[in-house]
């Protein structure tokens, strides 16, 4: 296969929503069509049995809700689709952000009757800060909902992004009658029974010709003759070149779960969205049809399958090739490590693989090599940018409630926190281990793996804090800094990578700190430049 043309093929993509907008369900149906799944499995729907093939953690399955970013990758008109689904649950964020510094392109889900919720805002402004190429798709049409016009002013407000509609509603909620596609100038009409089979589109160059009040009566005719009057008055005209910029985001309509408007979603994806682009690293940018292998691990799932205590480490490919058996180096510990069982993704199921390309995600078995932002490459030094800690917002002593097991949990927490899952940071003062994370629902999940994978059991207690602060002093020998460590002892801790961290209990503290000794800085991310 030609190295330009399999480069070409590949599209990566992540797809961000608030949750309960439709994202596993969006994600399941694009499966379908690239024949991945012959049946989808709605999420929430207790009538099917079968749990969603891109959830496969229990707590996922009890909850209805994506915790962990799975991987999942189909072959669709001679495209290879790589799909990073991500936890929209916003006590997960972290894991998402992560994702998406491994994604080319995003496809942001909008619920019709809720609009913009805040989760989305968070993540698109992450995406616009990176440039990334976004698509929005407006789901859940066969509700009731807003109007199309005010879904789209309130995205070009909410999330600053400028649109142009590619497809239009005819009707909406009760009044659903199907999706003109302005994009490929068809209409797609809405039967309302299928939940499983692709429906068949009618092709219609001229909406201004009669038939159209055939098929869909002259009231919905007239309704759609105007408003893409509107459309095509208001919004800008397509333009590739600034999609690719990030510059402006086409906006699909449909309803995933009844499949419908998701193949309009994914025939215009496969033909606009990016192919693998290039990627910043601390030395320089690197291109993806560079003939040198060099990847990152953006993310580290331990335990995929509870009967072997394996870990994966997920690498991004972002240059030449990555094939088995053959050494590559570990840039963080300068030493050569080959893969004799690379793995692929495709639903559930893993496969063993021999080459990857760039903009292809393999999961590497690892023994405790990998930590999140590892750089593997054929032998460049190279540094990738850009998986950043940020400061947790809620923060609990972690207590062993098995002595016997000390070992165990000290093992599992070490591995879960190489996963991402939170944070750990050890008390200066007395070594005790305090665990931060982003949302609570995170202490529910250590708490339960540590239990079902590693046998250990633990109890938490508050330890009341406001944020974590990463801690630069302007010189480390000066006697500012030495004051700053004796006077705020009991506030100090080290995270896992041994740098030192301020855990600042109100606004008020931080505020006199930073006014107290202003040679020492404070970060809320732990990647300061």
């Amino acid at each position: 296969m030609d190295f330009e043309r399999e480069i070409a093929r590949r599209r990566t993509f992540g797809i961000i929503s608030h949750p309960d907008a439709g994202k596993t369900t969006l994600t399941e149906k694009l499966l379908l069509f690239g024949g991945a799944i012959q049946e989808a499995g709605a999420v929430k729907s207790n009538k099917i049995k079968k749990s969603a093939t891109s959830d496969f953690m229990e707590i996922e399955r009890q909850r209805g809700i994506s915790v962990a970013t799975s991987v999942l990758a189909f072959i669709y008109k001679d495209k290879k689709i790589n799909i990073l689904d991500t936890p929209g649950h916003k006590d997960f964020a972290e894991d998402t952000f992560r994702t998406l510094t491994a994604v080319d392109s995003v496809i942001v889900v909008i619920d019709v009757a809720k609009g913009v919720e805040e989760q989305t805002e968070k993540l698109v402004e992450v995406c616009r800060m990176r440039n990334i190429p976004m698509i929005v798709f407006i789901n859940k049409l066969d509700r009731e909902g807003k109007d199309a016009f005010d879904l789209l002013d309130e995205v070009e407000q909410k999330l600053g992004l400028s649109v142009t509609p590619l497809s239009f509603p005819i009707g909406m909620g009760y009044d659903f009658k199907g999706i003109y596609n302005i994009y490929e100038k068809n209409i797609n009409l809405f039967s309302g029974n299928s939940k499983k089979n692709i429906e068949e589109t009618i092709a219609f160059d001229n909406i201004d010709s009669p038939e159209l009040e055939k098929i869909i009566g002259s009231k919905a005719a007239e309704n759609l003759r105007d408003n893409l009057e509107l459309v095509n008055g208001v919004y800008p005209e397509f333009d590739k070149e600034a999609y690719l910029k990030g510059e402006l985001q086409p906006v699909f309509f449909g309803s995933a779960l009844n499949n419908f408007g998701v193949r309009e979603l994914l025939d215009c994806f496969v033909d606009i969205a990016p192919s693998p682009r290039p990627k910043m690293a601390e030395e320089r940018l690197v291109k993806a049809n560079e003939k040198e292998f060099s990847g990152f691990v953006f993310k580290i799932h331990a335990n995929m399958d509870p009967k072997h205590r394996d870990r994966l480490a997920f690498i991004k490919v972002v240059s030449g090739t990555f094939e088995r058996n053959i050494p590559y180096l570990h840039v963080r510990q300068d030493k050569k490590l080959k893969f004799s069982s690379p793995n692929a993704f495709f639903a559930e199921k893993k496969e063993i693989v021999d080459i990857s390309y760039p903009g292809d995600i393999v999961g590497l078995h690892d023994t405790g090599n990998f930590k999140i932002g590892d750089t593997l490459t054929s032998g460049e030094k190279l540094h990738y940018k850009g998986i950043p800690s940020f400061s947790p917002e809620h923060f609990r002593y972690i207590n062993n409630a098995d002595p016997m097991k000390a070992k165990q949990l000290y093992k599992g927490i070490d591995q879960l926190m190489d996963e991402g899952v939170a944070q750990l940071f050890t008390l200066e003062l007395n070594g005790r281990k305090v665990i931060g994370t982003v949302g609570a629902l995170q202490y529910e999940v250590i708490q339960y793996r540590l239990e079902h994978e590693y046998g250990a059991k633990c109890t938490y207690e508050n330890f009341p804090v406001y944020k974590a602060c990463w801690v630069e002093p302007e010189n480390k020998n000066n006697e500012e800094f030495a004051e700053f460590k004796r006077v705020k002892q009991k506030f100090l801790a080290t995270d896992k990578r041994g740098q030192l961290v301020f855990l600042a209990d109100s606004p008020f503290s931080l505020q006199m700190t930073q006014q107290k000794y202003p040679t020492v800085k404070l970060h809320y991310t732990s990647e300061f430049e």
